[in-house]
């Protein structure tokens, strides 16, 4: 996931704050959390970077499951239309990685996000957010915790602890690898927690980000150098 946040940047306008607000809470009763109803051969992951203060690339890996063999790599930049405002990351990001998107030959069955999905404070976070407007299944894999509370999972890999937010198990903390710090795993859209983590932990191999994210994430710093 980008961040690219200037401290010294005025308060959101209160009207673009009430309609992103409400934006967001007609997109909540839309989400539906579900068992995969699809055969798993083609995962992708994405990410996005921020190049400067007002442009962002983001991109797309689209491998094989369950082999993780890349298969294509797309990518596209471009100005940012919004503002930094906390809790709203998504409509920041969302606009670019569509038309990255739009560029992969082949459809994944599901997106692997590197961000959250519903362990955000109004269950919308890039991953949800991502699944609404593509009407695909899609989940996150998040480094660090946005909300709610866990206890640590066991050191080994594949130890899990849930991540509760309001009386809701909103996410997984897996272990992806001995003695290294856990990921979240929620689900975004179509998707729900128990198959998310199955399949983290199926594409974590020998790193701490499961192959999807890790290799967008790798690859968008690499194709940033070409602009």
């Amino acid at each position: 996931m980008a961040y690219y946040r200037r401290f010294d940047a005025p308060p959101p306008d209160p009207k673009v704050l009430q309609a992103l607000t409400e934006q967001q809470r007609q997109m909540q009763e839309r989400i539906i959390l579900q068992k995969p109803d699809f055969e798993l051969k083609l995962i992708a992951g994405c990410d996005s970077s921020f190049i400067g203060e007002d442009t962002i690339l983001s991109a797309f890996i689209l491998l094989t499951y369950p082999e993780l063999e890349v298969v294509e790599k797309v990518w596209h930049h471009g100005p940012v239309e919004l503002p930094y405002i906390p809790g709203f990351l998504s409509f920041r990001e969302a606009p670019n990685l569509l038309k990255a998107y739009e560029k992969l030959q082949q459809q994944p069955d599901l997106i692997m996000v590197d961000g959250h999905g519903i362990s955000h404070p109004r269950r919308l976070g890039i991953a949800t957010h991502l699944g609404l407007q593509l009407n695909k299944p899609t989940m996150g894999v998040a480094k660090k915790v946005l909300v709610g509370k866990y206890k640590e999972p066991g050191t080994a890999k594949g130890a899990v602890a849930p991540l509760e937010h309001k009386g809701e198990v909103v996410a997984n903390v897996l272990r992806t690898k001995d003695n290294i710090k856990p990921v979240f795993v929620s689900p975004g859209h179509l998707m729900d927690l128990q198959s998310a983590t199955e399949i983290a932990l199926n594409c974590a191999t020998k790193y701490k980000l499961p192959e999807p994210t890790r290799l967008a994430d790798h690859y968008a710093a690499v194709f940033k150098k070409d602009v």
